[in-house]
């Protein structure tokens, strides 16, 4: 999926509701680094992202926040009410017609974008290097890429191959 977004560009401005349906913008959140997680209930790689911000939050505290996107068709409100109940890091936001994934040229669950505190983009991709193939990684992208804004540095890398399960566009 391309997508307009470059990094170190400002990330493009959004609205979605969350599953209350209070609706939350992007520009709400500047002032601190905000990490978006395209996010499924029912993708086992998603499920493990989960378990890695739970892990990270605490570190970072209140100094991140983390923002998961529903983008789906294929996931009911109630499927992701559920889901959402059992787990711990952040907003689950809903992109039911995935606008915001099409937007950010988001591909799978989960695929990560972190925004700086003031509204630039300045990392996608992966949580880490795990893969198919590799099952415990080495290099843990997401907590340096954040880690390094919390700090006064630029990620690096910028940008990572993505893994994990397919946005489901389009019910068959």
């Amino acid at each position: 999926m391309d997508s307009l977004i470059q990094i170190n560009q400002p990330a493009p401005e959004f609205e979605l509701p969350d599953l209350k349906g209070v609706l939350h913008r992007l520009a709400v959140a500047q002032g601190q680094v905000l990490v978006l997680n395209f996010w499924s209930s029912e993708c086992p790689w998603a499920q493990r992202a989960d378990e890695i911000l739970a892990e990270l939050k605490p570190t970072w505290g209140d100094r991140v926040e983390l923002w998961s996107i529903a983008s789906n068709a294929n996931e009911t409100d109630e499927q992701l009410a559920l889901a959402a109940a059992a787990r711990e890091p952040g907003l689950v936001l809903r992109d039911a017609e995935h606008v915001v994934a099409d937007l950010y040229g988001a591909v799978t669950t989960p695929h990560f974008f972190v925004i700086d505190e003031k509204g630039f983009l300045r990392y996608i991709g992966a949580p880490d290097d795990t893969s198919f193939r590799q099952r415990e990684p080495t290099v843990h992208y997401l907590k340096d890429a954040v880690d390094a804004l919390l700090n006064g540095r630029e990620p690096n890398p910028l940008e990572t191959a993505g893994y994990g399960c397919t946005i489901m566009r389009h019910v068959l």
